[in-house]
């Protein structure tokens, strides 16, 4: 049975997408990217432009979008360092990033907060572009590879986040098919091994950026399991509310006493409300909750000890 009560797949992938969450979100822009990317390279392709032999097949929309290595071209689009983590090259590139991300995001969003999964994946995209630019500017063995080395892919945010909650939560089990079951930090390990044994193949950079996202979301969940989240660093960026305060004279004149007919309407109110979200956990399950039900149901609950 899926994480969202339906036995039908369509109607399971219905119901993900229409929800107001990061996670489907995250992934229709990884896919819209990809299409559109898509299309213009065909358009391209078909009046024989955009393409040179120096490209080695990447259009020039490609190349404008990932990030490059060489710190001059990084200058000329500094943009690339963000959208190289929403650009595939190729289909099952894609299917896989977003299969681990539908995944690992599932578990993620059971623990920790939507904003909390979109700062990861930015960050964890953020660290691998970095380690694949410092190594491929100081290790000599890419040193002709880095004149024309690009990245692209969500990997490094991906892995970002299933690291991440692989550190949270390590004896978390999932089923794998034709494997049974696996705790989360044996699977998150198998990952950094392939990688690490991976950077002699053919995509040195891609596996390098994957270890940099990797070691993000490890860091982060190390801190904050310290009670130290680096990800408030953000707040001092929001607006500060005006508080208007009152003297106490006007603020009684205001005040009324609560009858027990109001204070009944408020208590149904708030019951029916907890029925509803607990009718909706046992029928779709906890990760079908927005960020505001989960909340609410956390204060309630604390209120009622």
């Amino acid at each position: 049975m899926n994480p969202y009560g339906q036995t039908n797949f369509l109607d399971s992938a219905r119901y993900f997408f229409q929800q107001k969450s990061i996670l489907p979100r995250l992934i229709i822009l990884n896919i819209a990217i990809f299409a559109i990317v898509h299309l213009v390279n065909l358009f391209l392709w078909l009046f024989q432009t955009g393409f040179t032999p120096e490209t080695e097949g990447i259009s020039l929309v490609t190349q404008w979008l990932s990030v490059p290595s060489l710190f001059e071209n990084l200058l000329v689009k500094p943009w690339s360092i963000v959208t190289y983590m929403f650009l595939h090259q190729d289909f099952l590139h894609l299917l896989f990033n977003m299969m681990i991300l539908f995944s690992g995001g599932s578990i993620f969003l059971q623990y920790l907060s939507e904003k909390q999964l979109l700062q990861t994946y930015l960050i964890g995209g953020l660290f691998g572009a970095l380690f694949f630019i410092l190594a491929f500017n100081f290790f000599p063995v890419f040193k002709v590879a880095n004149q024309n080395a690009i990245a692209l892919g969500a990997s490094a945010s991906v892995l970002a986040i299933m690291v991440a909650i692989a550190t949270y939560v390590p004896q978390y089990t999932v089923n794998l098919m034709f494997i049974g079951a696996v705790r989360l930090k044996y699977l998150a390990i198998i990952f950094l091994v392939l990688d690490i044994f991976s950077i002699k193949g053919d995509n040195p950079g891609g596996h390098i950026a994957h270890l940099g996202g990797a070691l993000w979301g490890f860091g982060y969940i190390v801190l904050l399991k310290n009670k130290y989240d680096v990800y408030t660093i953000f707040n001092i960026f929001k607006r500060r509310k005006l508080k208007v305060s009152y003297r106490n004279t006007e603020k009684k004149r205001s005040e009324r006493p609560v009858t027990d007919e109001d204070y009944n309407a408020r208590k149904n109110e708030y019951a029916a409300k907890v029925d509803e979200i607990l009718d909706k956990i046992s029928k779709y399950g906890y990760s079908s909750l927005t960020s505001q039900e989960k909340e609410f149901l956390f204060k309630m609950s604390n209120k009622n000890k």
